[in-house]
């Protein structure tokens, strides 16, 4: 006859589970509510036709106060539903051709694959200085790559009223790399805090035909602080003046070069 357990042996066999039925993802929480900020002294509220604010398991939310020249550059708050989507804002903020950005600005109906009414909120529209308005549609290259998401992209465009918008792009997010949002965040920063007089005196610096590999070799070779030419490496890279990979982090180790 077989021994018979003991207590404690019971109580490991119940705990015992089959390692396909392991969970190591996080806990799904019930969908809270959309966050509403109440009013802030000197800023301009959100705006967007519909709040994304609400929790996910799977992406940042991330508030972001910005300013345009549409608002006389007083600060407004917009709200992005991915790391991504806040990247591609600020690449547009840091345009010098930018004049107007919104965040979740239009809904659009359009036509399911069954027939069934379906509803969109574009990410982002961008109006130039020029008054050229665009619709930007962010996903990322998972989703891109489904024919579904064609399909709802092609159901979108035709849905689309002419007098909205000039024309509608889709941007790619596994182009915006966490790092690259990084540097991107700093350069809004440094862009909006802007020190003219330490830019110029770089640009001569990158313009006079000295060799420099790293942006530190810039430092030395600059008769000013580091501090400021930090800040001032970071806003030539925005202007263009530079190149810099964003993918890594751009600091004084960065292999940096004159733009052609």
């Amino acid at each position: 006859m077989p021994k018979p357990k003991k207590q404690s042996e019971y109580i490991i066999d119940d705990m015992v589970f089959d390692h396909d039925s392991w969970n190591y993802a996080p806990p799904k929480l019930p969908k809270a509510s959309a966050l509403k900020l109440g009013d802030i002294h000197g800023v301009l509220p959100f705006d967007g036709v519909r709040n994304p604010s609400s929790r996910s398991s799977v992406s940042h939310k991330i508030f972001l106060p910005y300013r345009t020249a549409a608002n006389e550059w007083k600060l407004k708050v917009g709200i992005a539903e991915s790391e991504p989507e806040a990247g591609t804002a600020l690449q547009i903020l840091i345009s010098p051709k930018t004049f107007d950005l919104h965040f979740q600005p239009l809904q659009v109906k359009f036509k399911g694959p069954n027939g069934e009414n379906r509803t969109h909120t574009f990410d982002l529209m961008v109006t130039f200085r020029s008054g050229y308005r665009r619709l930007i549609y962010v996903r990322n290259g998972h989703s891109l790559s489904k024919t579904a998401t064609q399909r709802e992209l092609d159901a979108i465009k035709m849905a689309l009223p002419k007098k909205v918008a000039n024309d509608m792009i889709v941007v790619n997010g596994d182009d915006f790399s966490r790092q690259r949002c990084r540097n991107l965040a700093l350069m809004h920063y440094f862009i909006f805090n802007p020190d003219d007089e330490a830019d110029e005196h770089l640009l001569d610096v990158v313009r006079s035909g000295r060799s420099f590999y790293f942006m530190k070799d810039l430092f030395a070779l600059a008769q000013m602080p580091q501090k400021r030419m930090f800040a001032a490496c970071h806003r030539l890279v925005a202007k263009g003046y530079l190149k810099a990979n964003l993918d890594n982090l751009l600091w004084e180790n960065s292999r940096v070069k004159a733009a052609a």
